[in-house]
């Protein structure tokens, strides 16, 4: 995922390239994606479902799904309602990217990788919470069977 948005990014040639919106042609910034996954990721982490956070904010699940995905930019004003419904600061959604001016625009790579990503989803959310629910030693056991079924168990050895 970071490769696509680093592509992106790394392709643009002019302040216009990228557009969010739903005409299909023209992608997404990097930014509304990493905005959208920080979305997620605080809405996740405060237990609400995308219709319950749509409603604080009055907003249908669907445009928060929207603003999730980066596929519609977030203006400044709704952010500010998000941030307000979800008790975070404002800022919180920018953690991660380069300072404006840097010239390290082309190293966008959202702090919200696929690892965190997932753990932002329900299941990952499930799966967490049923590993921790095994005794310490089942846990090591678990994660030994998860390498192997996954071809790391030569990793294994050096952990």
């Amino acid at each position: 995922m970071h490769d696509r948005v680093e592509k992106r990014f790394a392709g643009n040639s002019g302040p216009n390239m990228f557009r969010a919106g739903d005409d299909g042609d023209q992608a997404s910034h990097p930014v509304d994606i990493h905005v959208g996954q920080q979305l997620r990721i605080r809405r996740v982490h405060s237990n609400l479902s995308q219709t319950e956070l749509g409603q604080k904010v009055g907003l249908s699940y669907q445009q928060v799904q929207k603003y999730e995905s980066g596929k519609n930019r977030i203006s400044a004003s709704m952010l500010y309602e998000i941030a307000s419904g979800l008790n975070v600061p404002v800022g919180c959604f920018f953690d991660g990217l380069p300072q404006p001016g840097s010239r390290k625009g082309a190293a966008i790579a959202p702090e919200a990788d696929e690892r965190i990503a997932y753990l932002a989803t329900a299941e990952g959310r499930r799966f967490v919470e049923e590993i921790l629910r095994l005794p310490p030693k089942l846990r090591t056991r678990t994660f030994a069977v998860i390498r192997a079924i996954a071809g790391d168990e030569d990793k294994a050895d050096d952990d």
